[in-house]
């Protein structure tokens, strides 16, 4: 009888371990599935929603990766972050590091961001990437580091890339290079305010006769004018 009741209970072991395997592989099935319907149909959330459920199920760096790349494109940065940390390390995968650079950058984190772009830079070094990098060692007063990096886009920049800008209510282009001029500007007046106006300016001059429409620069000439105007004025 004690036989035959063990025997049992193993049996139902057994069954209950098989069931539950089942059960996990439906589920990864189900939503692998549901995963290739949601990038069929573009739906953002869905690839998001079917995406968290296999990180739990069968998760991989890869998934998480990509999971965290759709929450910064749709601009849900914390949630990337939580994903994969904000910590630098050097075993993290190109995506990964990118996905951190631009969700701490959005956040107003630029030295931390400033991390992460360093390492990108290391790896696989362009010059949309030291534009990135000028732009927040001038946020952080590295103006130093920000001419080695201006320097260094203004030589590697081919002459038809372009880089976007969307402060204003219609987005627009200019060639990457006069994106450089503009940084050095703003390096240039930042090094001293009180008398690097007119060599700041003399420098978006040259980045608007290049890119009349550049409408960041336009802003930025006329604040240091105006500030100029000012300090004429005491």
């Amino acid at each position: 009888m004690k036989l035959k009741t063990l025997s049992l209970c193993i049996f139902a072991t057994c069954f209950s371990i098989f069931s539950n395997a089942q059960s996990h592989t439906d589920l990864v099935k189900h939503y692998k599935t549901y995963y290739a319907q949601m990038k069929k149909t573009a739906d953002a959330q869905g690839i998001i929603n079917a995406l968290n459920h296999l990180v739990i199920l069968e998760p991989n760096v890869a998934r998480k990766d990509t999971l965290a790349a759709y929450y910064m494109n749709e601009g849900k940065y914390v949630q990337a972050l939580s994903i994969l940390g904000v910590q630098t390390n050097e075993a993290d995968t190109d995506m990964a590091v990118e996905v951190k650079a631009v969700c701490l950058k959005s956040l107003n984190e630029p030295v931390r961001a400033l991390e992460h772009y360093e390492l990108l830079f290391q790896r696989r070094p362009s010059a949309s990437l030291a534009y990135e990098l000028a732009d927040l060692k001038i946020q952080t007063d590295d103006l130093a580091g920000a001419g080695l990096n201006i320097t260094y886009g203004i030589a590697n920049s081919p002459e038809d890339m372009m880089k976007p800008y969307y402060e204003s209510q219609s987005p627009y282009q200019v060639p990457l290079k006069v994106g450089f001029l503009y940084l050095r500007a703003i390096a240039k007046f930042r090094e001293n305010p009180n008398t690097n106006h007119d060599a700041a300016i003399a420098i978006l001059d040259e980045a608007l006769a290049a890119a009349p429409q550049f409408n960041l620069a336009t802003l930025a000439k006329t604040a240091i004018e105006n500030q100029r105007g000012s300090l004429t004025k005491e």
